[in-house]
């Protein structure tokens, strides 16, 4: 089958890989219809995330139709819709059983490589290195999904694919920034980072009950999806002297009640620290440029919350004191999807949230090096390259 490659650093190919197939009983073989690329392909792409190996198929993020199922398989079947969450889970650990599914103790065969960084192994993700299980990734024409019952999802009729495709991991990774955020009614929630993961958690911190959200970014095209798809304020961080002082000063000098980083290692941004951040990242000194992450915990207010979804390495210079002197609360995660899928596929398939307009960039999966030249340039103003293996 035809598939996504990663051959090297910032060296990617469409090439022929051994079919998909079933590899225990509890398995599933999908038929991807659609697949997005993701901002944190970047970082292992980049090569500042170590681990990925050469003939490694990439992406996670894809829905497709059920064509084979493993013996032991009972809820899905062949030809059902399905969008699958970008972590693995088994669905019967301590953590999956209170749905802390990217944190599945079974999925993540090469847990020993992530656990001198880590202390504990998350679980496996699809297309995104070793340490992380090593697992064929969606830009493919086929992908095995292990334990099929537990991470595939029907999609209804009333959503199409391209719509569903985002509930797999762009439009779950936000929903939770904003679920973790605690909104109550006349909140204020802060937004940092307008790509596909930031305008997902604008959009759902809005349906949960934000009466304002702002969203911090510096590419037009995205701050006017913020506000024209999102119905959030902006602030264009590359046209103010201060971020911090701008969301002060438009929340009556108390800061908003909650910020969500949505950005990651490979953040842009301004200053004296940023330059540091860039220089030490290029000479490997360091993972991350994370003016964003400072940011969002020095804008926030007092006893606010910070929630943390960009993908962050080993990051220095935090400011630890600040959060211990204004007393927040800081909390982060990778996408629990599976606990999301059925509530956040209802409220696609009744309007309350939108997703289509994220593929910008629709292409046949053999442009797919293209594709992800365009998403990383931010170029012709592209939020998600999407990729559909048949070509159409």
């Amino acid at each position: 089958m035809r598939a996504l490659c990663w051959n090297g650093v910032n060296d990617l190919a469409v090439q022929t890989v051994p079919d998909a197939t079933i590899v225990n009983p509890r398995d599933v073989v999908v038929q991807v219809t659609l697949s997005s690329t993701c901002g944190s392909d970047l970082h292992f792409i980049d090569g500042y995330l170590p681990g990925a190996a050469p003939g490694d198929v990439i992406g996670h993020e894809f829905t497709g139709r059920v064509v084979e199922v493993g013996p032991e398989v009972s809820r899905v079947r062949v030809g059902d819709r399905v969008v699958v969450p970008s972590f693995i889970a088994c669905g019967s650990c301590w953590y999956c059983e209170r749905e802390l599914y990217s944190l599945c103790d079974t999925t993540n065969p090469h847990a020993a490589a992530q656990q001198p960084v880590l202390g504990y192994p998350t679980g496996g993700i699809y297309g995104y290195t070793q340490p992380f299980g090593g697992y064929a990734g969606s830009h493919a024409e086929f992908i095995r999904v292990p334990f099929g019952d537990v991470n595939c999802f029907t999609v209804p009729d009333a959503v199409d694919d391209t719509t569903a495709l985002f509930a797999s991991d762009a439009l779950p990774t936000g929903f939770m920034g904003a679920d973790l955020c605690g909104i109550t009614p006349g909140d204020t929630v802060a937004v940092f980072g307008a790509g596909a993961v930031g305008l997902m958690a604008a959009a759902s911190a809005r349906l949960l009950g934000a009466e304002r959200v702002i969203v911090v970014d510096r590419v037009p095209e995205r701050l006017e999806m913020a506000r024209t798809r999102v119905g959030a304020e902006t602030i264009d961080y590359s046209a103010v002297d201060s971020v911090q002082e701008q969301l002060r000063e438009s929340t009556g000098g108390r800061g908003p009640d909650a910020v969500v980083e949505a950005v990651g290692m490979e953040a842009h941004g301004t200053g004296a620290q940023h330059v540091v951040d860039r220089a030490k990242q290029a000479l490997r000194l360091e993972t991350d440029r994370a003016t964003p992450l400072r940011e969002a915990v020095l804008a926030v207010r007092k006893a606010g919350t910070v929630v943390v979804l960009g993908v962050y390495g080993l990051t220095d210079s935090f400011p630890t004191g600040v959060v211990l002197n204004k007393g927040l609360t800081l909390r982060a995660a990778q996408q629990h999807g599976q606990r999301y899928a059925p509530r956040l596929l209802e409220h696609l398939a009744a309007g309350e949230l939108a997703t289509s307009f994220l593929a910008t960039h629709p292409m046949p999966l053999e442009d797919a090096v293209r594709g992800y030249e365009l998403f990383k340039d931010k170029s012709d103003g592209c939020v998600r390259a999407v990729f559909a293996p048949s070509g159409t």
